[in-house]
């Protein structure tokens, strides 16, 4: 992977210390010029707080992929809510469709938790982990970096892997995305590619304008 650049803005230290102005300035024209490969954009709101999370935690090296995936639960499980982005060369990677927690709402999410057992999804920043091969195969590890959010998500066993329920074909069937125990589910048809590309350390923000969220999170404004 090549060295951080966040296309022509320079490293993230020098992001990071810029004004808050400035720094949406630049969000914004990254946003502007993103390179979509016949995908559909983010919306704004998602991939905004989704970079100023990322160039904090590339520059502190808790991330160390120039990878960046958006995971937005503000909207329906039918539609592709997930975004695989590479911020050197500001191209979107892949979309997809991805399950959310079973409680945390049927086609959509709208209750979140970071409690054993919910059955929810949990939003903020993560980064991603090692992958193994479980009863879903090709599975990965997701980290949460965000205490009291999201921070159980490995003794959660929340986790980034393939499920029959996450296939476009269900949402035909019963009119939105079959659900998880909590993890982000991607269709088997798609699972390896996603998980190979974002593996050992790139980052992952799953979103939703909760206002609980947004002010309990340290890392967006």
């Amino acid at each position: 992977m090549k060295s951080h650049s966040v296309t022509r803005y320079g490293n993230p230290k020098v992001l990071a210390s810029v004004s808050k102005n400035t720094l949406e300035l630049k969000i914004k024209d990254l946003y502007n010029s993103l390179k979509l490969n016949s995908f559909s954009m983010p919306k704004m709101e998602a991939f905004s707080k989704a970079v100023q999370g990322y160039i904090q935690l590339r520059e502190q090296g808790v991330v160390q992929k120039d990878i960046l995936t958006i995971v937005d639960f503000s909207l329906s499980s039918t539609q592709k809510r997930l975004w695989v982005i590479d911020m050197v060369t500001n191209t979107i990677l892949l979309q997809s469709v991805v399950s959310h927690g079973r409680n945390s709402g049927e086609e959509f999410a709208n209750s979140f938790s970071n409690e054993s057992n919910s059955n929810k999804s949990s939003l903020g920043f993560y980064t991603t982990g090692e992958t193994y091969n479980g009863k879903h195969g090709l599975s990965l590890k997701l980290d949460g970096l965000e205490y009291g959010i999201n921070n159980n998500a490995r003794n959660r066993a929340v986790v980034m892997h393939g499920a029959d329920y996450a296939a476009e074909g269900i949402i035909k069937q019963q009119g939105r995305l079959g659900r998880s125990q909590g993890c982000p589910a991607v269709p088997y048809a798609i699972h390896k590619e996603i998980i190979n590309l974002i593996k050992n350390k790139s980052c992952l923000f799953i979103y939703h304008p909760t206002s609980s969220y947004e002010k309990q999170s340290k890392l967006i404004s």
